[in-house]
């Protein structure tokens, strides 16, 4: 289980024509204010399927722009961590990686590690890969086809990126999740598009 707090105004997923970046439809997210607004959909079975190293992308659209708020976006839960998940989301406007066992951040939340990560665009579409190895505990992101540099954990400590990260953690995760979950930002609308999982990188096409 993912939620860590009560929802008071949970958020519903819905498939919607009104949005897609192809075909006719695509995955909307209502999220509401209320601290804790959680709507998440996933798949565990496809995602073990998959094996220790595993690639992701999807397409993803914000109907505005991110606030300060801590959100959440995506979700693994992590058997490492007692079940607690590992998950992207934003925060201080911009993407980040982030751990619930202890609320680490990639990057670093300071001002350098903010502007090492990347402010998704408002009202268009963003194509967001991602690749995970759990058992070097490595994360890389991309954005649009493009490394995002604050969003890497590769094992060496870079100040403002992952120092804060650590080298010891070495995921087991059990499901790949998208949705919403509010810790402190306003209301947001978001859609899905695209979605897939690879043992290779399956790349923005």
């Amino acid at each position: 289980m993912l939620v860590d707090c009560a929802s008071t105004a949970p958020a519903k997923p819905t498939v919607d024509d009104s949005q897609h970046h192809s075909g006719t439809r695509s995955l909307k997210i209502t999220g509401s204010a209320a601290y804790c607004d959680y709507a998440m959909v996933g798949n565990a079975a496809a995602f073990k399927a998959i094996g220790n190293v595993v690639y992701g992308r999807y397409y993803v659209r914000f109907e505005m722009a991110l606030t300060d708020g801590h959100v959440a976006f995506m979700a693994f839960p992590d058997d490492s961590q007692g079940g607690k998940a590992l998950r992207m989301g934003g925060q201080n406007q911009a993407l980040q990686w982030n751990r619930q066992s202890d609320d680490a951040t990639l990057p670093a939340q300071s001002p350098v590690g903010i502007a090492l990560s990347k402010v998704p665009p408002v009202a268009d579409w963003m194509c967001l890969e991602f690749m995970i190895d759990q058992a070097q505990g490595l994360i890389s992101t991309w954005v649009d086809g493009v490394l995002v540099a604050g969003l890497v954990a590769d094992a060496t400590p870079t100040p403002d990126i992952d120092s804060q990260w650590g080298t010891s953690y070495k995921p087991e995760l059990t499901s790949f999740n998208i949705g919403w979950q509010n810790y402190g930002s306003g209301p947001m609308n978001l859609w899905f598009d695209d979605v897939a999982l690879s043992a290779t990188r399956i790349g923005c096409n």
